[in-house]
């Protein structure tokens, strides 16, 4: 792992000659100042490589690279919806305009597909009479989209002839992706560009990042589905709640939901496989479940099982404009199996089946979020101001750091099946530790 911080050169610009108000000296960080990447001391103490594996600090530097009243910056946001977009495009603008005096800031629209001009979008000039209530809503007033990214050399020329200095790239594995070539493009070309990611994803699958914003609304979002669903199925002979959730590849909203709301009987991730069938399969233990207790709720994410339905489908997988695997809908699939494995057994049930996914997509951030996006915001700027690139503004124990964006798109961050977590989701639950058949 290379933790070090791409910069564009040597900056020469003193902060509070270029700030329109002053920040004092113990809010100044150094490059030299780190945060250690493994916290954990055993016997021995901290290792030599623990010692050597450590993060930038995020904050203001005393002197920048680009002098901020002479530049131009640009946000996009890019992929899905998620809790908080809107948060961070004003904690940017507010950020540029009222701490550094930066008063040219371009909204790029619909994603990277916004930077290449045969597609006929132009950007908008944002200001904060532009962003000042869009913190109250859900999505993005700069709208988002997949794809773009087939030749990013376009979109460099854009910004290129744009004169954008600064690109903040607000997105998750697909936008960081794009971004690292951003910046690669330029650096090769010798385009000072300072390329800035914000981690943006309801999954919180980035890598090296403690927590991604819009993932802590979309659980808590997911909570009133569990709930609704404990209640039907505890109101109903032989009643079953099953919930779908989010979670392409890591189950994190459907684990933490189902550790807030603490009624899931059943939890399926993708993280861990299962077997539909057999003694010690999914459906004989929910057979056991109701004739023990008389209901049950299943949470479900939404890439869990995509192995059971090819198998049976026989179909070849197909991909998104993000170049992700179109996933099959695993909540029907498991509503159409459950069902009949029931009326082979001439067993009565009542199933209801809810998919609350583009609600909790589309929700405004909450509380912690919000504060969560408006930090994140700010020390964006405070990167791109002074000169950091191809990096990602993000969080370890608490503390904002920056992470090279190779890093982050290196491996998807998922559930650890041996982690004290899924402990506590096997101990909430109480399904058994595996359903596969030996």
């Amino acid at each position: 792992m290379d933790f070090a911080i791409k910069s564009l050169g040597e900056r020469t610009v003193k902060i509070n000659e270029a700030l329109l108000d002053k920040i004092e000296d113990n809010y100044i960080v150094s490059d030299s100042r780190r945060v250690l990447y493994n916290t954990f001391i055993d016997e021995n103490g901290l290792s030599e490589e623990s010692l050597a594996t450590n993060f930038e600090l995020a904050g203001p530097r005393d002197r920048l690279y680009f002098d901020p009243s002479k530049i131009k910056s640009a946000i996009v946001t890019c992929g899905g919806l998620c809790p908080g977009l809107n948060n961070v495009i004003r904690s940017i603008v507010m950020q540029s305009w009222h701490k550094y005096g930066s008063r040219s800031i371009l909204g790029i629209k619909y994603g990277y597909n916004g930077l290449n001009p045969t597609k006929g979008y132009y950007p908008i000039e944002l200001t904060p009479e532009i962003v000042r209530d869009i913190h109250l809503e859900g999505g993005t007033i700069l709208g988002s989209s997949r794809g773009g990214t087939e030749d990013l050399s376009i979109q460099v020329n854009t910004l290129q002839k744009l004169g954008v200095s600064i690109l903040y790239c607000i997105g998750g594995d697909g936008t960081l992706h794009g971004a690292h070539e951003i910046s690669q493009i330029a650096e090769k070309i010798g385009y000072k560009l300072a390329v800035i990611g914000v981690p943006k994803t309801i999954d919180n699958d980035i890598s090296y990042i403690q927590r991604s914003f819009g993932f802590e609304t979309a659980f808590s979002t997911a909570v009133a589905s569990i709930y609704a669903a404990h209640i039907e199925a505890d109101g109903a002979p032989n009643g079953i709640g099953l919930v779908k959730l989010m979670g392409r590849h890591s189950g994190f909203i459907a684990a933490n939901a189902a550790l807030a709301m603490n009624t899931v009987n059943f939890l399926l991730v993708p993280e861990v496989r299962f077997d539909l069938y057999g003694p010690n399969g999914f459906l004989k233990h929910v057979e056991d479940r109701l004739q023990r207790r008389g209901h049950a709720v299943i949470c479900v994410a939404e890439g869990a099982g995509q192995e059971l339905i090819e198998k049976e489908s026989g179909q070849q997988k197909k991909f998104d404009a993000s170049g992700n695997a179109a996933l099959d809908d695993i909540g029907l699939f498991l509503k159409s199996k459950i069902t009949g494995y029931f009326k082979e057994k001439n067993a009565e049930i009542n199933l209801k089946y809810i998919d609350p996914s583009y609600i909790i997509r589309s929700a405004p951030a909450c509380s912690n979020d919000s504060i969560f996006c408006t930090m994140l915001g700010q020390y964006a700027v405070h990167a791109g101001m002074a000169g950091k690139t191809d990096c990602v503004i993000g969080q370890w124990n608490n503390i904002f750091i920056h992470v090279p964006i190779e890093m982050t798109i290196s491996k998807r961050k998922t559930i650890d099946s041996r982690s004290p977590f899924w402990r506590s989701v096997l101990e909430t639950t109480g399904q058994p530790a595996s359903m596969v058949n030996e």
